[in-house]
């Protein structure tokens, strides 16, 4: 069963963590990739750009509307990704709590509903 871990967190610049901290972070989370990836569940993952660099797009009244940044103005953003295949929530839930992320923001998992295998829509199983 595939599964995505959301990381949300408050947006920090390098400035903002100090001394060390963006590089501390940067090992943090190789080491967690490396850690799912050894143990075989790894599907993927993304680490997002700032949400300042969002565009977002929606529909009113049957017309397109194209807006700079994010849709919701918060203190948190969706910083990143990792989509995990394991037997079930337990598991994805074990791995979540590992998420470097979870000291700071929350840490969201979802279970995958479909996905793309060769440019087709395949059921999650």
């Amino acid at each position: 069963m595939r599964y995505t871990i959301l990381l949300h967190y408050p947006e920090m610049t390098p400035e903002d963590l100090g001394e060390g901290g963006w590089e501390e972070g940067e090992r943090e989370f190789s080491a967690y990739a490396a850690t799912l990836h050894a143990a075989g569940v790894l599907v993927g993952a993304e680490v997002l750009q700032p949400s300042s660099s969002t565009t977002t797009l929606r529909t009113v009244d049957g017309a397109l509307q194209v807006q700079d940044g994010p849709f919701a103005d918060t203190k948190e953003q969706l910083g990143g990704t990792f989509v995990v295949d394991v037997p079930d929530l337990d598991a994805a839930l074990e791995w979540a709590k590992r998420a470097p992320s979870v000291e700071w923001g929350a840490v969201e998992v979802r279970p995958g509903a479909t996905h793309v295998v060769d440019g087709v829509w395949v059921p999650n199983a």
